[in-house]
């Protein structure tokens, strides 16, 4: 009687055993798919964060930039730089290097250079350049340009320098789509003396998204600035890819011709 005492009491210290380890696991299961569910949210979180720094203005950034920009002193107008030490022949020979071929009808009294974006165009292998008016003039759409998707493209830009020299000028593209930033370019243009021909300069060819989500409207802002942070020119504008070029309608001729 006792064994069978024994036996029934063990059994059930057994069948307690067992219980609590069922309800461990559970708790355990539980607790991770809690967790999981934390972690997934967790996970949103900065994904949506992320897409909101992404969105920020860049303006930040830039302004970032020029608190760290050094201070050269006091500038000097380039007529100035030119009548400086005009006598000390090596000092000459080395500002002539130095400066190119300066045209003195082009150099002024100000301390400040003056940039001025005369033509943007788009060059496309097998097409016309797409010229761009400047300033931005949108179709009925609001739309300044169309390009095919997978197509390559460069950027083509004409500006002219006066008065002084132009430091580290540069462009920054940035690009959005459904709120979103999806790309930003800077483009070192190089430093320039004042002459009167303008400037010509092509960007790097680059090749357009390809497929369903990359077809659709973009906006984009183009700014061109110097090593200083001035800017002489910010365009806001709005953009297509489509899955073809769009068609060229012909220029309709005279009847009375």
């Amino acid at each position: 009687m006792s064994l069978t005492v024994e036996a029934c009491s063990s059994c059930s210290k057994d069948m307690d055993f067992e219980e609590n380890n069922v309800a461990s696991k559970k708790n355990e299961n539980l607790a991770s798919a809690v967790d999981g569910e934390g972690k997934k949210e967790e996970e949103k979180e900065k994904l949506g964060r992320c897409l909101s720094e992404l969105s920020l203005d860049d303006e930040e950034e830039e302004e970032g930039q020029a608190d760290n920009l050094l201070d050269l002193g006091p500038q000097v107008t380039l007529k100035d730089q030119l009548e400086k030490d005009k006598d000390d022949e090596s000092l000459r020979r080395w500002k002539e290097q130095l400066l190119g071929s300066v045209d003195l009808n082009s150099v002024g009294d100000k301390l400040e250079p003056d940039v001025n974006i005369l033509s943007l165009s788009i060059i496309s292998p097998g097409r016309a350049d797409i010229f761009l008016p400047m300033p931005v003039v949108p179709n009925s759409k609001g739309v300044w340009f169309t390009l095919k998707e997978g197509s390559s493209y460069k950027l083509k830009f004409t500006f002219s320098v006066s008065n002084n020299i132009v430091s580290g000028l540069r462009y920054i593209n940035t690009v959005w789509k459904t709120g979103v930033r999806v790309d930003r370019t800077k483009e070192m243009l190089g430093t320039f003396s004042p002459q009167l021909e303008p400037y010509t300069y092509e960007t790097p060819e680059e090749t357009t998204p390809v497929g369903l989500f990359a077809r659709g409207s973009y906006s984009a802002r183009t700014k061109f600035i110097d090593d200083d942070e001035k800017c002489y020119l910010e365009i806001n504008y709005t953009f297509d890819i489509r899955r073809d070029w769009p068609s060229v309608v012909a220029p309709q001729q005279d009847a009375s011709a």
